[in-house]
């Protein structure tokens, strides 16, 4: 990598809101693992002519996790999630549309086209249920995909999600980005593209999170200065009536996956025992 390359790769990592900081050395990959801990795979894209790279745990548990990904969307640095999960759960991570290993090249600024592509993810085993996870940027294709298969989703956690609300240091290194964006890397022109592209979208993402009525996990946190807390909080809120949990991670950063991962595995079973009670009997 060259001297420019790190210059400016450590801050667009972070302003890129949710994909991974900035050193291989913070976010093992796949490679430092145990062979069969994980997977490298591709599967072909939801109405859409591209092939697409994810990382899976292969085995049988009753559970099923599929991670929808920030931008720029490196399944690898979700490694020490998949190492990490109890045996109940199984998770898939995929590269997104337009980044690391999967197809196109450019970007594919549409989340909608996004939640399309991603849904064959959501084929589960005969029996086993699914818990959706959409991190940052991909949360709001996660409400999306939510919406879209309530018959497939059981449960929605939404990490560290970014609805446009951004936090001081997001709207510093963003500026910083498109100052710098005709040197930057496919992944992170791509990322950059994503973010400006976004706010007009957020409405309809935003209505199908109000749609859908399986439980809702919102996890954040509480030192997160890309998205802060309070966006997080008045999420949760818009849900009304409809159960959602707010968990907030004390000390936690925008990266969940990296400091706080028994915060997330948390998160999962919170999940699991809210979409496994009893749904309430109508009056």
């Amino acid at each position: 990598m060259s001297g420019l390359s790190r210059l400016f790769l450590a801050p667009m990592l972070a302003a890129a809101l949710g994909g991974c900081a900035a050193s291989v050395e913070r976010f093992p990959t796949s490679a430092d693992y145990p062979a069969g801990t994980m997977d490298r795979f591709a599967f072909e894209a939801g109405g859409h002519p591209w092939r697409l790279s994810a990382l899976r745990t292969q085995r049988a548990a009753p559970w099923k996790v599929v991670v929808i990904t920030g931008t720029p969307s490196w399944s690898e640095y979700w490694a020490p999630t998949l190492a990490a999960l109890p045996q109940r759960f199984t998770m898939v991570v995929a590269d997104r549309p337009g980044f690391a290993l999967s197809e196109p090249q450019a970007a594919v600024g549409s989340i909608s086209d996004q939640a399309d592509a991603l849904a064959p993810m959501l084929v589960a085993e005969p029996g086993q249920k699914v818990i959706l996870v959409g991190q940052s940027y991909g949360a709001p294709i996660a409400s999306l995909m939510a919406q879209r298969h309530p018959d497939q989703v059981q449960a929605l956690i939404l990490m560290s999600p970014f609805f446009g609300e951004r936090g001081r240091t997001a709207r510093r290194l963003t500026g910083l980005g498109g100052l710098v964006r005709p040197m930057l890397p496919r992944d992170l022109k791509n990322s950059i593209a994503e973010v400006r592209g976004q706010a007009a979208q957020l409405p309809a993402a935003r209505t199908a999170l109000t749609g859908f009525n399986g439980p809702v996990v919102v996890l954040h946190g509480d030192a997160d200065t890309f998205v802060p807390i309070g966006a997080a909080r008045r999420l949760a809120a818009s849900r009304g009536a409809a159960p959602t949990v707010l968990q907030a991670v004390p000390g936690g950063d925008h990266f969940l996956n990296a400091c706080c991962v028994p915060a997330l595995i948390a998160a999962l079973e919170t999940a699991a025992t809210l979409a496994e009670a009893p749904a309430p009997s109508a009056r």
